[in-house]
């Protein structure tokens, strides 16, 4: 079943088509990632994808549900930016009982207890959130973006200044989301690396539209070359 499908999804400012008739269709229990330059159109796409912004054209559907005529799909993904946006005076374990609230949760001390050990932030839970470190911020985000348990997780550039030790324990949070629990995980990222490692399939997107996707192996093929790297395949489709 696909659980994202975007149908001719436009976004247009003044002359300029950041997004131009973009067609997708993600299935359940995969990785997407979505690669492309500065400029390229994908935090576009992804402020359309969790109604930060509204398309020009064309539509988002979650499990058939399109999210700008039933805004109650969007409660089906959860969204972490590319900057973390917390309250840095309240500490961890109030920030997720807050975003839980947000999503009509209640009684889930137990469901944020768990959440703070599955990112091993137990021993910093009481913590105020400004005396943690960036990694320790994203964990957080991701943290509010899962608390209520959906099915869809929508990820920006996620990774961006963070350590490697903090880098490999949300490498493991994303392919855990996906592989064990069955959630469906939409990626951007300008670390080719993360995405050799992780994503099911591929997208690379350059002035707004789709240039090339495919597995890495699918790429790879097209190119030719069976062992080229990600790194080659992207700068010449975005060439």
């Amino acid at each position: 079943m696909n659980v994202i499908e975007l149908n001719n999804l436009t976004k247009q400012y003044n002359d300029v088509t950041a997004v131009d008739r973009l067609n997708l269709s993600v299935p359940e229990g995969h990785i997407y990632a979505f690669l492309g330059s500065n400029g390229a159109g994908k935090t576009t796409t992804m402020k359309m994808m969790t109604g930060q912004l509204k398309p020009t054209e064309g539509e988002i559907r979650f499990f058939g549900r399109n999210i700008w005529e039933d805004r109650d799909a969007r409660r089906l993904a959860g969204y972490a930016p590319d900057v973390p946006l917390l309250h840095e005076g309240l500490t961890a374990k109030e920030m997720l009982l807050f975003a839980g609230a947000l999503y009509g949760q209640t009684h889930i001390n137990g469901k944020v207890d768990a959440m703070l050990e599955q990112l091993g932030l137990q021993n910093k839970a009481n913590q105020l959130i400004k005396e943690y470190s960036l990694g320790m911020k994203r964990k957080v985000s991701i943290g509010c973006a899962l608390i209520h348990q959906p099915r869809i997780l929508l990820l920006d550039e996620v990774t961006n200044g963070l350590d490697p030790k903090a880098t490999r324990e949300v490498k493991d949070e994303i392919r855990d989301f996906a592989k064990q629990r069955g959630g469906t995980v939409f990626l951007t990222t300008h670390i080719l690396s993360i995405v050799e490692e992780l994503a099911d399939y591929i997208i690379i997107l350059n002035k707004g539209t789709v240039k090339m996707s495919g597995t890495l192996e699918e790429l790879r093929q097209a190119k030719g070359q069976g062992d080229e790297g990600l790194e080659d395949i992207f700068l010449s489709a975005v060439d």
